[in-house]
């Protein structure tokens, strides 16, 4: 095995931070990937791949990629949520890699919402 040389060190600090701000960090939009069970027997694995690539090849920096459970709609999987800072989130279903790439680059990257695919605009929760 080869030695560890500093720009090696200062690529993997880079891609560490990447994943951080994908998982945790702040951003002016959240695309979170519905990955229940349900979700992954209908795909969600490979709109998370795809919508991992987009922002790894756009060098997107601003743009939280996150999981969460089953939204209760499993007919409807694969699904993802998009939130953007000082909009309703949007719930799009029924999803393919190719339909999730549009999202991505209409939606979260222009702020345009792909009626299409959404099933719904606000949050069902109660304040």
């Amino acid at each position: 095995m080869s030695k560890l040389k500093p720009e090696d060190l200062a690529k993997i600090t880079e891609k560490v931070k990447r994943t951080m701000l994908l998982r945790e960090g702040t951003g002016r939009a959240k695309v979170i990937v519905h990955m229940g069970t349900c979700g992954i027997a209908s795909g969600a694995r490979a709109i998370m791949s795809a919508l991992m690539k987009e922002i790894e090849e756009r060098n997107i920096k601003d743009v939280i990629l996150t999981t969460s459970s089953c939204a209760g709609l499993c007919s409807r999987e694969p699904m993802i949520t998009v939130e953007v800072q000082d909009q309703p989130p949007v719930k799009y279903v029924d999803l393919t890699p190719d339909k999730a790439k549009e999202i991505f680059a209409k939606h979260v990257l222009s702020g345009e919402i792909v009626k299409e695919y959404a099933l719904a605009f606000g949050s069902e929760r109660v304040p």
